[in-house]
């Protein structure tokens, strides 16, 4: 079974339309959307529904009037500042300002404290025309991001075995933060889709040292290359020097626009030559995938 995650390190680059297309190309695989946070593969993307679960990984405390004798320890103890005094004297928690850390659980000497699960978010397992579909949702301000993608991966491993499947394609986050790392940890390959500006430039030099720092074969696409392609030659060469593979470059096309607002891969609305374009592309990213495959063959011998 075979790894690709897919990031960008900036939102923008066109990596989601990308995604879709490669799953299409591949034909044979399991998606994970593993942008939780923002989550937006779903929308271009067909597919039917078939389970649908509860994500809960924290807690978060609320306090019983009825036990509460008001010695304001918990809200002395509570760094969050989550703990607050109604004018009648009681106390109650404030629940987008608790971080779930328990310690007023601990403190209160009348156990007037509950500290009970919430339900954080959900995670769907779906059905495509390429294969398994694991995607889900955070609810708003809710934490713990890198537990869900994490979940989404082990599922997406268990419905590849499931059916058979070689290949999971992963659509990861922006940036290089928790869910991102859960993300691409144990992937054969990260690729990074890019464009030439230095926003862009910047949060790809990030998305490099973490894919270093956890020993990911890494290689890069660059989008809109054409809006500067000073800064795209010389964004190459960089790369070359470094020896980190570039997979292939792509043009600036309205189509992409187009796809999204019809909620469509870019594949699906690209004219011939870009489709072959994007085909060959996907040859080259097969070919890295294949010698990640070996590397870590090799690795394993040793």
């Amino acid at each position: 079974m075979r790894e690709l995650t897919i990031a960008s390190g900036k939102g923008g680059t066109g990596k989601t339309s990308l995604v879709a297309s490669f799953a299409r190309l591949s034909g044979d695989n399991v998606i994970v959307d593993c942008d939780v946070d923002a989550a937006n593969l779903h929308l271009i993307v067909e597919h039917e529904v078939l389970e649908r679960h509860s994500f809960s990984t924290s807690k978060r405390a609320s306090i019983d009037t009825t036990k509460c004798n008001g010695c304001d320890l918990c809200r002395e103890w509570c760094i969050f500042d989550a703990i607050h005094v109604q004018t009648d004297g009681t106390y109650f928690v404030v629940p987008h300002e608790c971080e779930g850390c328990g310690l007023c659980y601990h403190t209160c000497p009348e156990g007037a404290v509950t500290f009970a699960p919430v339900v954080s978010g959900e995670w769907f397992r779906s059905e495509t025309q390429y294969g398994s579909f694991l995607h889900g949702r955070l609810g708003i301000a809710e934490s713990n991001s890198g537990r869900l993608v994490s979940l989404l991966r082990t599922e997406a491993r268990n419905a590849a075995e499931d059916t058979g499947k070689s290949l999971i394609i992963a659509d990861g986050p922006p940036g290089i933060g928790c869910p991102v790392i859960a993300s691409i940890t144990g992937a054969n390959f990260l690729l990074v889709v890019t464009e030439p500006s230095l926003s862009a430039q910047h949060d790809l030099d990030r998305l490099l040292q973490l894919a270093s720092h956890f020993e990911i074969r890494v290689g890069v696409l660059i989008n809109k290359y054409d809006i500067n392609v000073d800064l795209s030659n010389r964004l190459e060469r960089e790369l070359d020097k470094r020896a980190i593979p570039v997979v292939g470059t792509i043009p600036f096309d309205q189509k992409f626009i187009e796809a999204q607002v019809n909620l469509k891969s870019y594949i699906d609305v690209a004219d011939d030559k870009s489709c072959r374009r994007i085909a060959a592309i996907w040859k080259n990213i097969e070919r890295e995938l294949e010698k990640s495959q070996l590397q870590a063959t090799d690795l394993m011998k040793l």
